[in-house]
């Protein structure tokens, strides 16, 4: 069975790790995202799940800032991946424990290590204090100081690659 946003939370906690979680009206884009977060300061992401385009191999988790443009071939290139394309809504909950729209690296919680390999955007650690995911269902947003997400990561049996991208920064 996945985990729970609370049982996520409570995991963190238990880490000592400081969260602040607001819920909301389910969001599914970046742009609605933008509209109901009013006062949440800080980094702000989107998270494409991908899939080898061809053969086995793990799947690719992107965490980029929300304003980072660049192409899927791009980004798999700079990780070090072969050819890749999104991958199905089933895969994303056999892998993840979550839905569509809900994608979030917190979604690691439930991957088995190994299975799914992770790239976050340098520039979202860096330039941010708080950066805000899902914590598993996109009617919550939850803030964590990106220190203590990738040890959260680490905790769960994910290493994660920070990625300096093509075009030097969101936009």
């Amino acid at each position: 069975m996945p985990e729970t946003p609370e049982g996520l939370l409570a995991r963190l906690g238990a880490l000592g790790i400081e969260t602040r979680t607001v819920r909301h009206a389910p969001v599914f884009t970046v742009a609605e995202n933008r509209e109901l977060r009013g006062g949440l300061p800080g980094g702000h992401s989107k998270n494409l799940f991908l899939k080898p385009a061809k053969g086995d191999g793990p799947f690719l988790l992107a965490v980029l800032d929300e304003g980072r443009k660049v192409s899927v071939n791009a980004l798999a290139r700079a990780a070090g991946a072969g050819r890749v394309e999104m991958a199905p809504a089933e895969a994303l909950r056999a892998a993840l424990g979550v839905e569509p729209g809900s994608v979030t690296p917190f979604g690691l919680v439930n991957a088995a290590p190994g299975s799914v390999r992770t790239v976050i955007d340098a520039g979202l650690l860096r330039d941010h204090e708080w950066v805000h995911f899902h914590p598993l269902v996109n009617s919550m947003t939850t803030a964590i100081r990106p220190a203590d997400l990738l040890r959260a990561l680490e905790t769960f049996g994910h290493s994660t690659s920070l990625l300096d991208l093509p075009g030097g920064g969101p936009g």
